[in-house]
């Protein structure tokens, strides 16, 4: 993490995170950052599943609850797509009303793009801490924090890099015949990029 992140961390989000949280942060991002091993998909200790009918939590009970299972089995189909840098499958993942400050499913196939032009042995980081089902006018949607970051090899020098980091990003995600999917985030839209033209917030 960069050491703005850290003081932005410290101060406005200190008093809502717990101790085990603000762990399990850093040390999966610091393996993540080192090395090529696969996706990193945890539930951590204190994560919370709230719904009209009352919030879960413990461990065990939060990672039973049928929506949760439902969810992760989304995140897990998009990261094998990554791993395997293949852009058709990966675009499942997206709603086709996703939109994020203006842009859309185009614009991220685009940007995928790029980034599949750009690094190899892609893998990336979701470390989930809240989740909250609310019915909206259209169904279901769940509305998912998410700590976690994209990391990738340059094409040209072989270094592994990160690529994008995000902090307790809330994504949103609808549920339709094919099951979870990415339909935004809540979040400003991010001032720079590793390339031209590619913002990686939208991605993840």
């Amino acid at each position: 993490m960069r050491e703005r992140d850290v003081q932005a961390i410290g101060t406005r989000r200190g008093a809502r995170v717990g101790w085990r949280t603000v762990f399990g942060i850093v040390a999966v991002a610091m393996m993540a950052q080192v090395s090529s091993a696969p996706a990193v998909v945890h539930v951590l200790p204190d994560m919370t599943v709230t719904r009209d009918s009352g919030t879960v939590t413990g461990g065990k009970a939060v990672r039973a609850d049928p929506t949760l299972q439902e969810v992760l089995a989304a995140f897990d189909r998009a990261e094998r797509a990554l791993e395997k840098q293949d852009l058709s499958s990966l675009m499942q993942f997206y709603a086709p009303g996703y939109n994020y400050h203006g842009l859309h499913v185009e614009d991220v196939q685009r940007i995928w793009g790029e980034v599949f032009e750009h690094y190899r042995t892609l893998s990336s980081t979701h470390l989930f801490s809240e989740m909250k089902i609310v019915r909206a006018e259209d169904g279901l949607r769940v509305e998912l924090t998410c700590t976690g970051g994209l990391y990738g090899a340059d094409v040209q020098s072989g270094a592994r890099i990160t690529l994008d980091s995000w902090f307790q990003e809330v994504h949103y995600l609808v549920r339709d015949r094919q099951g979870w999917r990415f339909l935004g985030n809540r979040g400003d839209a991010p001032h720079s990029a590793p390339f031209s033209s590619s913002p990686h917030h939208p991605l993840f």
